[in-house]
């Protein structure tokens, strides 16, 4: 595996690659790696000739209260568990190497679904991701870039972001990889304390009890507010539990597929988590 920390570099690292035509498949992560980011790495290796990872904290996608400075850098760690993975390029640039040292005065825009669930508390969030994403695909220029579905508003974002800006790349969305218990895997996983640890799984196993309750006929506000007393009663503090089409349409009642989102707090951990549940008519 290759590792390159330059725009030049990564250009210089895939010219061959493009010039022989072969498929280009591309993974952005902001590093700490667990087992979700791996499978993403291993989905695009199925169906790609090279696979590129960059690794980059991206400073303007966190809020001023967030946790920029205290994010997990682990970048010895993150390249061994990429080269057995299969990635073939790993690309881990400086601030400076992304953004330059001149201020920058382009931005990029993201309206509607970005502006509800994750997008209402963090205001700009979804902003800074589309430029970073943006510059990201410009430098790699893959045929494929893989993402969660754990950070499912995101993948919906960055799929219309592709769409507005005629974008020549195909977004491949995977499923959410859970540990044992059930708890969605997020690097920050790592900062619960072990009996928030403990604690954290009861998310998702209040959405498989939603799920079940949706489809033997209770009402959707019924159930949601059942996931909020259920979490608050644990000791979480409820950021949003919302259902929505899976295209993120509101839903007021349970008519047609749809999708359950909770992101709350255990301590100061922010987790998200959500499930897809089948209308049977």
């Amino acid at each position: 595996m290759k590792t390159e920390t330059t725009v030049q570099g990564l250009a210089a690292s895939l010219n061959p690659t493009r010039q022989a035509r072969k498929l280009i498949g591309f993974v952005p992560t902001m590093g700490n790696l667990h087992e979700g980011h791996l499978n993403l790495v291993r989905e695009a290796r199925k169906l790609c000739d090279v696979v590129v990872v960059s690794i980059f904290v991206n400073p303007i996608q966190f809020g001023p209260n967030e946790d920029f400075e205290n994010y997990p850098r682990t970048l010895v760690q993150d390249s061994q568990l990429l080269a057995d993975a299969g990635c073939d390029i790993l690309f881990a640039p400086s601030v400076e190497q992304m953004y330059g040292t001149q201020p920058r005065l382009t931005n990029i825009t993201v309206g509607g679904m970005a502006n509800d669930l994750c997008g209402a508390s963090r205001q700009g969030h979804f902003d800074g991701v589309a430029v970073v994403v943006t510059k990201l695909f410009n430098m790699v220029q893959p045929n494929y870039a893989f993402f969660g579905e754990k950070d499912y508003q995101q993948v919906a974002v960055i799929r219309q972001l592709v769409q507005d800006l005629n974008i020549p790349l195909e977004i491949i969305a995977v499923p959410i990889v859970r540990a044992d218990d059930g708890l969605a895997l997020s690097s920050r996983n790592g900062y619960l304390t072990e009996t928030q640890r403990s604690i954290a799984p009861s998310i998702y196993q209040n959405l498989q009890q939603a799920q079940q309750a949706l489809q033997q006929g209770q009402a959707l506000n019924d159930v949601l507010e059942t996931i909020k007393t259920n979490l608050i009663q644990a000791g979480f503090e409820i950021d949003y539990v919302e259902a929505r089409t899976p295209q993120l349409s509101a839903v007021n009642q349970f008519e047609q597929d749809t999708m359950l989102f909770v992101a709350a707090k255990l301590g100061t951990t922010r987790l998200i988590d959500n499930l897809f549940v089948k209308y049977m008519g």
